[in-house]
Parts: C-alpha cells; structure tokens; sequence
C-alpha cells in the first residue's frame, strides 16, 4: 500500500503497532501461502489433463498421488482463486428405447443377482448418438459393471446390429471371459435380434433386458454417455464422422479407461481397479 501519510502517524491513528503493519503486509509471503503458490502450478495441470473435469475431491487426490497432501477445502478455495470451474455433466434425461419388434425379450436377471464383486461378472451395453456437421454418428459399448471398463466399443453411421454384434466379439476377445456373464442392455431391436442373441448363446453368456418403459435398469450405461458428451464433446460439434471416432477412441482409451478418477472404485480409474485383481 502506497501512502503520502507517515507510516508511524497511520499506526497511531488506527491504533494498531508498526510491526504488525509490516506483517500484514508480508502476509502473502507466510508459508501457507507459499505452499498456495506451488500447489497451484500443479492444481492447473491435474485439471487441464483432466479435460476439466475434476472437483475439489479428484483433484485432492490427484496431488495427494503426487505427494502433496491437501485438504479439500483448500483446493476448493484454490480452484475459486484460479477460476477453475469442473464441467458439469449434462442431467440424465430418461429415455425409452424403439422396443417394436418381433424378437423375443430377456429377463431381467440383473435386478435379480447381486452386485458384481470381480470383473467380467456383469456387463452391460447401449448405444447413443453422437452429433457431427456430417450427421449422426452411433456409438455402441459394453462397460464392465464392476471396473466401469468400456472392455468393447464401435461406431457405425447406421443402428444395424453388426455394431453390437462387433462390440461384442471385440469384448470377448479383450477379456476371454468365463461362461455364465451376465449381459444386460435395453429392448432395442439390435439386442433383441437374431444375430446377438445368438452370439450369446455361443459365448455362453446370459441375456438380461430392461424392464419396458424403465430406462433407469440400465442406468450405468447411460451415465457413462452422459460423461463421454460432457468432457470428450463439450467444446463443440465434430466437423466429420472420422473427427468424431477418433474423440472417442482418445477419450475411452487414452483416457477414461487408463486414467479417469471413479469415485466408485475409490478414485482408481478402471485399469487401476481391475490390476488389483490381476
């Protein structure tokens, strides 16, 4: 603070001690702000290699990882300091699946069995559409109910079933898993059909459905679109359909799988949960 007033004549007037003006005044230099001033270097990062998603709790135990140990609320004030501002993801919007065919419906078995304790006991699969300048370009994965794996993904600029049925031959082959997984996906008329069902049945993995109109059944699956459009998307619409793809195969394999944070799997991201079992 600049002053044309006597320093000793401030102090006086405000009844306050010269020495605890010159301290005040070298506050910022105090060793908890000197930690401020090197965390915040490193804060910046974990968040840009995040694509901008991480909070408070991600990017506490992001540093903490790195050994420097934090408080949430710490972070939570840096983060205000610096602007840093998580992007939200996009609230769930129910949805019912075109379930008007002639093909015959799984039950239920995921509602009936417990939660998967170990990978490659539950899967479950979707598809959803993803906007370019070109059109729609339809994105099919099966995620592992345990690790939030995506263990098979594809893409198609059609809703045939050859995108289900590859995504599922692509995940056998990634994971060789044993007889008697659990496959659960909605009523679409791709799951339903002849040739998945009969893919199934040859790898000796259990069908499970939706209930009809009840699109929370497969609700993990819709949440890891929501997370997909919300940080692999959220800067704009992809110019082409080849653009689109190759956001997606960076974003599930380069990051989502290898390092995204789970709170679920005690922010480990998949790969990382499913090595302890290895």
């Amino acid at each position: 603070m600049q002053t044309a007033e006597p320093i000793k004549l401030l102090c006086q007037t405000l009844d306050v001690s010269r020495a605890g003006y010159y301290a005040h005044r070298h506050k910022p230099e105090r060793h908890r702000c000197q930690q401020d001033q090197k965390l915040l270097p490193l804060l910046r990062q974990e968040f840009e290699a995040s694509r901008k998603s991480y909070g408070s709790p991600r990017l506490q135990v992001a540093l903490r990882r790195q050994g420097h140990p934090c408080g949430k609320n710490r972070v939570a004030r840096l983060m205000r300091q610096a602007g840093l501002r998580a992007r939200q993801k996009r609230r769930f919007r129910p949805r019912t699946t075109q379930s008007n065919h002639g093909f015959a419906i799984a039950e239920n078995w995921l509602a009936k069995v417990p939660a998967p304790a170990l990978p490659n006991q539950v899967w479950v699969s979707d598809i959803t559409y993803l906007p370019t300048q070109e059109g729609w370009l339809y994105l099919a994965m099966t995620l592992d109910a345990c690790s939030r794996k995506i263990v098979g993904w594809c893409t198609d600029d059609s809703l045939e079933t050859f995108m289900v049925t590859e995504t599922l031959k692509l995940a056998r082959q990634r994971r060789g898993p044993a007889p008697g997984l659990l496959h659960h996906s909605d009523r679409g008329v791709q799951y339903a059909s002849s040739a998945c069902r009969a893919l199934l049945a040859n790898y000796k993995i259990t069908a499970s459905m939706s209930r009809k109109g009840n699109c929370y059944d497969n609700a993990m699956a819709e949440s890891f679109f929501a997370t997909l459009k919300t940080e692999a998307f959220e800067d704009g619409i992809p110019a082409t359909k080849a653009q689109a793809k190759q956001q997606v195969f960076v974003y599930i394999e380069g990051f989502y799988n290898t390092r995204r944070f789970h709170s679920a799997l005690d922010y480990q991201s998949p790969v990382d949960f499913e090595n302890q079992f290895s």
